[in-house]
């Protein structure tokens, strides 16, 4: 490969089987990882002779800076994000720090986001329009979150929710779920897909009110399901209004 080159690759929800071919390519090209700690601990057994640089969770900038230098001394160095490094990825941050190193080449490699992963899981909920929403606060707004959920609650979309609750941010599932059931039913057709691709996934149908008191994490994709979505089997399936479905 050239030299001065920065690959943001998204690498899947974590198993090897559902990282893109591409990525893969990418990664086995490249001179040095670049990663959050759990991510290149994740990719590691499959790259045990690369240089890795890592930081822990909030180095996000740091983790860009340093990726990027590494770059610029002629070196093709691959910053890794899970899922998709465009959907709540590191995509936009290098783009726009990277216009400070000239030199380097910036590609985005595209992954699989866990709203596609995580809807395998759990059967077909987003057969019809949905959206993401992510009820961290740490960069935006609770209000802007909760103006977020009503709106997608009126639109009658299916709703997938991204860093549901962490060590720092108990309740704010909970907290989500009350929003949603002043314009939702609370027996909608829920589900929630945890650890996806890796030894310990798991997934679960659920409504809405027993969505409110379930256990989620960082490591949890949160699905809610719109108006025509049911549990066929414990499997949730949204209706998209084909004649065998009337």
């Amino acid at each position: 490969m050239d030299s001065k080159k920065l690959y943001v690759v998204g690498i899947g929800p974590g198993s090897e089987e559902d990282m893109t071919i591409r990525a893969r390519n990418i990664l086995k090209k490249s001179d040095v990882i670049c990663g959050y700690t759990v991510y290149c601990d994740l990719v590691r057994p499959l790259f045990p002779d690369k240089e890795y640089i890592s930081t822990p969770m909030m180095g996000e900038e740091k983790r860009v800076l340093l990726a990027l230098k590494s770059a610029d001394e002629k070196r093709t160095v691959s910053l890794i994000c899970s899922g998709d490094a465009g959907v709540y990825g590191m995509s936009g941050l290098v783009l726009e720090l990277g216009k400070d190193f000239p030199e380097v080449d910036i590609k985005v490699i595209p992954g699989v986001t866990a709203a596609l992963s995580g809807a395998a899981l759990l059967g077909a909920p987003l057969i019809h329009d949905f959206c993401l929403i992510s009820l961290s606060d740490r960069l935006t707004k609770m209000e802007l979150i909760e103006k977020r959920l009503r709106a997608a609650a009126s639109a009658d979309m299916v709703i997938v929710i991204y860093n549901p609750e962490s060590r720092a941010r108990k309740g704010y599932l909970s907290h989500a779920c009350d929003i949603l059931m002043e314009i939702i039913p609370k027996d909608r057709v829920c589900g929630i897909a945890r650890n996806i691709g890796r030894s310990d996934e798991e997934s679960m149908v659920t409504t809405l009110e027993k969505l409110k008191e379930t256990k989620a994490d960082m490591f949890s994709t949160v699905f809610i399901g719109n108006s025509s979505t049911k549990n066929t089997g414990d499997m949730m399936i949204t209706m998209r209004g084909y004649k065998s479905e009337l």
